[in-house]
């Protein structure tokens, strides 16, 4: 029987990206066991820093390993992923390991090692490396990437970046298309939409934004073409369209100072205050109702290693915007309507084209729907089970 350690520590940080990726995949690897036999000679080892209360076959085991340095910091993020599990997985016997997550994880060449890499943001972006600690966890990173035996890449835009930035050699990187929550696959019901547009004070119909504050995601730009269709529309169109309110959410997170965008700033500060709502955390179980109330969705992010929120927003059936860059167009195909998010003027006519143009919301939907059929827990989870 062979043995397979998978590092699952995001399952304790369920509603982040990663989170969601080691979640459904480590269901459908589940499902897929109680499916198929031929996952019987597999032994698969959970490695966690955290227990979980979940009921798992029999030939799946727990270990909750944790370093000697308890407080939950970069350094001990470095200490579980450098030292704790590659001693723990050699001393268990593990003969393949799947890290779901770029990590500073190196092993010993007997073990295959196979890492999914999500996006090398710090090496596109080295402001995010802004302090020494941070510049050498990414250096420990960085090693486990290249250390590893097979790269997982989330889209061929990764794949690419991993080659042409970090020097990692064609032949050992792959695509695995990662999917969203099941959630957003769900008919939303007309109850669960009305109470969320209750709790949060909107009608039906806004603008919506989603998928984080940091500064890349360019949700400053989004504002000044907010602004400029509301005051300048008749720049952009020869019809006067109504312009709906604009819905953000998202966490300002302290930690990602000076790389996040303080929205309610920029709000005060371009006298929006009667046309933006600023939502915060948004429970992942209203998310849906949230896309379904909107006319729009806006991401006109600079760069994506994936683009989940783009994806979230097809699969409930709302009309995307978003910005041809990195990941973006790939993961949207012919659904949606791009714009260049460098430029505020495009990003406005953009917004404006789609808002009065009832028969092109219409299409993108359909198209939507369409494209959100690539992508599945059940081919990913294929695809990494195949890389060992």
């Amino acid at each position: 029987m062979k043995t397979i350690g998978i590092n699952v520590s995001f399952l304790r940080k369920p509603y982040t990206g990663i989170g969601q990726v080691t979640t459904h995949f480590l269901h459908t690897l589940i499902a897929q066991e109680g499916m198929n036999r031929i996952f019987a000679k597999y032994r698969f080892i959970l490695y966690l820093e955290e227990d979980i209360n979940w009921k798992l076959p029999e030939n799946f085991e727990k270990r909750v390993v944790l370093p000697f340095w308890k407080r939950d910091d970069l350094f001990r993020k470095w200490l579980w992923e450098a030292k704790t599990v590659p001693e723990q997985a050699q001393r268990d016997g593990c003969e393949a390991f799947i890290s779901l997550y770029q990590s500073a994880t190196c092993l010993p060449k007997s073990i295959h090692h196979s890492m999914v890499v999500h996006d090398i943001i710090p090496k596109m972006f080295p402001e995010y490396l802004n302090t020494m600690r941070k510049r050498l966890y990414e250096k420990a990173i960085e090693q486990g990437m290249i250390d590893a035996t097979t790269l997982l890449a989330v889209s061929r835009r990764t794949e690419k970046d991993l080659v042409q930035y970090m020097g990692v050699s064609a032949q050992k990187t792959h695509v695995a298309y990662i999917d969203v929550d099941p959630v957003f696959s769900k008919p939303v019901s007309v109850p669960d939409k009305n109470r969320v547009m209750k709790q949060h004070h909107i009608e039906p119909g806004y603008i919506y934004y989603g998928g984080g504050l940091e500064t890349r995601k360019n949700v400053h730009n989004l504002l000044l073409a907010y602004r400029k269709i509301l005051k300048e529309r008749s720049r952009f169109s020869d019809q006067e369209t109504v312009i709906p309110d604009l819905v953000i959410s998202g966490m300002l997170l302290p930690k990602l100072a000076p790389l996040v965008t303080d929205v309610a700033k920029e709000v005060r500060e371009m006298n929006l205050g009667n046309y933006v709502h600023i939502l915060g955390r948004v429970d992942q179980k209203d998310l849906p109702a949230l896309y379904a109330g909107a006319r729009l969705f806006v991401f006109p992010s600079k760069y994506e290693g994936f683009g989940m929120p783009v994806l979230e927003a097809m699969r409930v059936g709302i009309p995307v915007l978003t910005s041809k860059r990195a990941s973006l167009p790939e993961v949207a195909g012919d659904a949606a309507i791009y714009c260049d998010p460098e430029s505020v003027d495009d990003i406005a006519r953009s917004m404006l084209n789609v808002l009065g143009k009832k028969n092109i919301r219409d299409v993108m939907v359909q198209r939507g729907h369409e494209q959100a059929k690539k992508f599945s827990w059940k081919k990913f989870t294929e695809k990494a089970l195949s890389s060992i």
